[in-house]
């Protein structure tokens, strides 16, 4: 940004009066807060070809910031592209913008820009960015009607690394491709941050500059059109370079001790298994008290325990806070975590019948664990719980699952299941909550007359409540349809059970 430059700041814009205006508005450093691309291009780079192409890409920023300051803001970004982009899928880069990018992008926003930009009825970003990073987030979260941005060059379905003409979207560019989406017609409100924006900005009949302040607090998240309840990935932090960095040099480190860990709870003793993570660096939070294993001398069932679902591994951490083990239900699980399991891990059928029956079962020879949201969710929300447990028996225990990671995910929705676990214990101190609720009064089950959804909604109240979350009525499919573009049904497969559903 140039001082000298005749238009004035965002703060001067009104945003009143403007629902038949047209703005249109630059990204990095004008809607977005942050005024560098790289944290998204390594999203990009990390979530598609993995820690060696983040590497590149770590490795080719030097020259993108010499040539972005020194030559110009195209070859830098060019640069960018290139080693973000060359032999990646299309389709893999589109699933990454579709389901990953709109988390980070969203927590970004500038207050002032978002203000005017939502006062105007039209709404058009420009951008240097490639189209297809940033269309998904705009359109689906935002509501922007119109993206103009670099195209990147593909072959075959796979991007070559360069651009497509007229180049990246800077400049002269810019202005250029505003001409040719408007025509004649002028663009009300144009809104930039540096010296190559104003080329565009004096086509528009108003002109501000968004001046750099490291100290803007974003747009809260409640504020948005639409809140981002589903979104995939494994990074939990924005890859600045130096988070990049770190996060480059601590998984040649991180991934041996992930299997320390998962070793550690798979083969010791359910009874020293909380005392084994504590001493690896992973952090077991105990909350209420647990009623105690059910006597199978007396013939009594065993207690099911309705948990909230944050990672696949929330039937160890139980079992691990009860200090003895319980088998488990699944909506199905990867073969590899099926070995690793400390515990026994029945699948379920999705046949109402037949998982009732197999629950029953179950419960005969004690204790058992159930999700019955039937997926994960990262944000604090609740989806609906499914309420076939409830029909089963009265002995419903809730315990509210919380867990805690500063690095990476423990859960995937593109990506492959059986990395949940070990990408879980690669944070450098990964920690769980769980918290043990009072069990159900006999006057709230279903022996009293209460429908099965009446007792699941009640369990799904008091769990949101202890946590502070929010209950939805979002299911699995709603979930998957949103990251992977399906139901979460995978297709069927000889020797495998029908409708068997991928991931948990």
């Amino acid at each position: 940004m140039v001082t000298s430059n005749p238009f004035p700041t965002i703060e001067k814009c009104p945003s009143v009066g403007r629902e038949k205006h047209t703005v249109v508005a630059d990204m990095d450093g004008t809607l977005l807060i942050g005024r560098s691309s790289f944290p998204y291009f390594a999203l990009v780079a990390f979530e598609v070809s993995g820690v060696l192409r983040l590497l590149f890409l770590l490795l080719a920023s030097p020259l993108a910031g010499l040539l972005y300051y020194f030559v110009s803001e195209s070859a830098g970004i060019q640069v960018l592209i290139f080693a973000t982009f060359v032999g990646m899928k299309v389709s893999d880069v589109e699933s990454v913008a579709r389901a990953v990018l709109p988390k980070f992008y969203s927590s970004d926003l500038h207050p002032e820009s978002w203000r005017v930009f939502t006062s105007c009825g039209k709404r058009c970003v420009l951008t240097a960015n490639p189209r297809i990073m940033v269309e998904a987030f705009l359109k689906d979260l935002l509501g922007v009607d119109m993206v103009l941005g670099t195209e990147i060059g593909t072959y075959k379905g796979r991007a070559t690394g360069f651009v497509c003409k007229p180049g990246v979207l800077v400049g002269k560019n810019k202005a250029d491709a505003l001409k040719k989406a408007f025509g004649e017609t002028k663009p009300d409100v144009g809104l930039g941050d540096r010296h190559t924006d104003i080329p565009f900005m004096a086509m528009c009949k108003e002109g501000y500059l968004v001046p750099p302040n490291p100290e803007t607090k974003a747009v809260a998240i409640e504020k948005l059109p639409k809140p981002v309840i589903f979104h995939d990935g494994r990074l939990v932090q924005k890859p600045t370079p130096l988070m990049a960095l770190l996060i480059i040099l601590w998984t040649p480190i991180g991934f041996p001790l992930a299997c320390l860990r998962i070793a550690a709870g798979s083969l010791l003793p359910m009874s020293i298994v909380y005392y084994a993570f504590w001493a690896l660096g992973v952090r077991v939070t105990v909350k209420g008290t647990p009623p105690p294993p059910v006597k199978k001398s007396t013939g009594q069932s065993g207690v099911l325990f309705i948990c909230s679902h944050r990672t696949l591994l929330d039937p160890i951490f139980l079992c691990t806070a009860l200090g003895r083990p319980i088998s488990a239900v699944t909506y199905s699980i990867s073969r590899l975590s099926e070995i690793i399991s400390p515990i026994k891990l029945v699948k379920l059928s999705r046949d109402r019948a037949t998982d009732a029956a197999m629950i029953k079962k179950l419960l005969q020879e004690g204790d058992l664990a159930i999700c019955p949201e039937g997926t994960t969710c990262r944000e604090p929300f609740l989806l609906r719980f499914s309420s076939l447990f409830a029909e089963l028996t009265d002995q419903l225990v809730p315990v509210a699952m919380v867990n805690r990671m500063s690095m990476f995910h423990g859960t995937t929705a593109r990506g492959w299941k059986g990395m949940d676990p070990f990408y879980f214990f690669m944070n450098p101190t990964p920690a769980y909550e769980v918290t043990f609720l009072n069990k159900l009064p006999p006057e709230l089950t279903c022996s009293s007359g209460k429908s099965s959804h009446e007792v699941a909604n009640y369990i799904q109240r008091v769990i949101a409540a202890t946590l502070s979350y929010e209950c939805t009525n979002f299911t699995r499919k709603d979930k998957y349809r949103a990251l992977a573009g399906n139901d979460g049904t995978v297709v069927e497969k000889p020797k495998l059970p029908a409708n068997k559903v991928m991931g948990c």
